[in-house]
């Protein structure tokens, strides 16, 4: 068992490796800036307005929305699989992603499908980020409802994927009659991407970001209880509705918003819990949630950085470079342990 001497020194280097990871995503892009002029841009000494333009007005919050993205994704990732106690579970297990996706489907597509029922108007970034946050929170709602009415939490695991599958179906029925352009813009959409938001935006997703941050860290003791199974923890005194409702508004709040300002970024908050019980070979959520809270970003800025293809005009979708970055890591993992640790 790790001492508290050996933890504190894993997390001293996992914020160092954060800050440097950091650094070194926003020194690459496809314009080549120089570290002693990165250093003149952030003390305000530059003369370079473009260069100034490109590092403190794309680079800087590109790099603040890979941490808020990774960290917020690896959290939910973590909670939902406590919540359900089943490994596969992820952020988006409940049908946020899905309910996101048909808000987006139905304003992208909706004008082509409808015959102009819907204004190309709402087509814009703001009109996009609003539609997705109205599916996810008319799906977060349903759970919610449903919650308060069922006593077993692998039925509400079950239902909120039954809510993915019918949201799933509404789009692929959209996707059948949409224009091909339509069908692009959502198929862009469904990449994901870190580097569209102004500072506005960020600021924004930030806010409801530390909404839901707040809510994750009040659910750590509810978090390490129901590891022992809810019927324990009910002998323990947890009010287990009340707590589960606090944990599913939390990871909703993270990932519903996360996926409305970026898009569904795939296996983070599946994988990164994970991976970060196997570095820190504990369960306990006092832990597990920091550190699952600076690994995710580290991971996703490593990700963007891969992304970005360093001198090169071209920026690959953040969804193919978690993926393929991702798997191949997490089946190590199993094959070398043998057995996930939960």
């Amino acid at each position: 068992m790790p001492n508290k001497n050996t933890y504190q020194l894993a997390f001293s280097l996992l914020i160092l490796m954060l800050i440097l990871c950091f650094i070194i995503n926003i020194s690459l892009g496809s314009v080549s800036i120089s570290n002693s002029e990165l250093i003149e841009i952030f003390f305000g000494s530059s003369n370079n307005n473009t260069f100034k333009k490109i590092v403190l007005d794309y680079r800087l919050p590109k790099a603040l929305t890979a941490i808020i993205v990774g960290s917020g994704l690896g959290v939910s990732g973590l909670m939902m699989q406590t919540l359900f106690r089943n490994p596969l579970a992820g952020p988006f297990v409940l049908g946020i992603t899905s309910g996101a996706s048909l808000g987006v489907a139905l304003t992208i597509m909706g004008s082509s499908v409808f015959g102009g029922l819907l204004a190309n108007t709402l087509v814009s970034k703001w009109g996009i980020v609003a539609a997705a946050s109205a599916g996810s929170f008319l799906v977060l709602l349903s759970v919610l409802i449903v919650s308060t009415k069922i006593r077993d939490t692998m039925a509400i695991l079950i239902i909120g994927l039954m809510f993915g599958s019918i949201t799933t179906a509404i789009v692929s029925v959209l996707s059948y009659f949409t224009s091909a352009e339509d069908l692009q813009q959502y198929i862009f959409w469904g990449f994901g991407s870190l580097g569209n938001l102004s500072w506005e935006e960020v600021f924004i997703l930030l806010i409801i970001y530390s909404v839901g941050l707040l809510l994750s860290l009040a659910s750590i003791k509810a978090l390490n209880t129901l590891l022992l199974g809810e019927n324990y923890a009910r002998s323990l005194g947890l009010h287990i509705k009340k707590n589960r409702i606090l944990i599913i508004l939390a990871t909703s709040l993270l990932a519903g918003t996360i996926t409305a300002f970026s898009g569904p970024i795939a296996f983070v908050g599946l994988a990164i819990p994970h991976i970060t019980r196997q570095i820190f070979n504990t369960s306990n959520h006092k832990l597990l949630l920091p550190a699952v809270f600076i690994f995710g970003a580290i991971i996703m800025l490593i990700c963007d950085s891969i992304a970005q293809l360093p001198n090169s005009d071209y920026t690959l979708p953040i969804n193919v470079i978690t993926s393929l970055f991702g798997a191949p890591v997490v089946i190590w993992l199993l094959v070398r342990k043998r057995k996930m640790n939960f």
